[in-house]
């Protein structure tokens, strides 16, 4: 995972360090829900971000703004964000194309930052889809139009986030729609059951003798329901840190409960593959003009 971070970040470092953000939005206002008096200082090394307290979205605006956002979620074992590869030169990708882009900087589980560190990701990835639907009119987009997309143990938090929405781990006074109308996974964590979960990102959410419930919970293929939002996954076949099959049994179960589903499947590329074939948004792209968000 290490050698995996320091690659995104060498890639990416020089791109994103030349950008200027459009809008960095506190995502609370007041006190943070779920929240520990701390010590700890959040860190930001080489764009990846640790022991993050205050979380917040950055807002990539498009030049011509199509109406449709994304709000996008790095990845990280749930250890770190990967902040600048795998969230802001993505969203400038998306923002090129039309799309209004935010990049949710999160609290990562830790018991030294929160009460319970099994659902401060979640709530602040509830806490984005609900500010962007509620300033949609703001920010130029269809309230109907908002999706979220994940990577590796981002792609874990955005699956949640899209199997989860009937509970709100927030206050949500408007009973605002918590619900992404689409999910974009790349090579995620999808599952918490042994054999086939990544176990550092297990570790990092669920604890390293997490319950049966717990497991269940959070494995996300258990999830699914008929109104769980339509998806994109895209995965490679030789990906050695999260299985494919993550991805695979994701699919199987969105398929079986009638979600309509596209997953592409590299043969190569291994984990964090995207920085190593610039095409892989195409399909995406093409994808996403095919439903009208593009």
């Amino acid at each position: 995972m290490k050698q995996v971070l320091l690659l995104v970040s060498c890639l990416v470092g020089c791109l994103v360090n030349s950008a200027q953000a459009q809008q960095i939005i506190p995502l609370y206002d007041g006190a943070v829900p779920n929240a520990r008096a701390t010590s700890k200082k959040e860190i930001n090394e080489n764009g990846m971000y640790r022991d993050v307290v205050t979380p917040t979205l950055e807002y990539i605006k498009p030049e011509k703004p199509n109406g449709t956002a994304v709000i996008v979620i790095a990845g990280g074992g749930y250890g770190v964000v990967v902040y600048y590869g795998e969230g802001l030169s993505t969203a400038k990708a998306l923002a090129e194309k039309g799309i209004s882009a935010f990049v949710l900087k999160y609290r990562l589980p830790n018991d030294d930052i929160m009460v319970d560190k099994k659902i401060g990701a979640l709530q602040d990835a509830q806490k984005a889809i609900k500010i962007v639907r509620e300033n949609a009119d703001k920010f130029g987009i269809d309230k109907n139009k908002i999706g979220i997309m994940g990577f590796s143990a981002g792609g874990h938090l955005a699956s949640t986030a899209a199997t989860h929405f009937e509970k709100s781990y927030i206050e949500n006074p408007n009973n605002t729609s918590l619900r992404p109308d689409f999910q974009i996974l790349v090579y995620p964590v999808i599952t918490m059951k042994d054999g086939l979960t990544h176990g550092g990102s297990r570790d990092n959410l669920i604890g390293k003798n997490p319950t049966a419930a717990d497991i269940e919970t959070f494995s996300n293929e258990l999830q699914i329901k008929a109104n769980t939002p339509p998806a994109y996954l895209t995965h490679a076949a030789d990906d050695k840190l999260v299985d494919v099959d993550n991805s695979i049994s994701y699919f199987e179960n969105l398929r079986k409960n009638k979600v309509e589903v596209e997953m592409h499947i590299y043969p190569k590329g291994d984990h964090g593959f995207i920085f190593r074939h610039k095409g892989w948004m195409e399909p995406l792209f093409d994808w996403l003009k095919r439903n009208n968000w593009l």
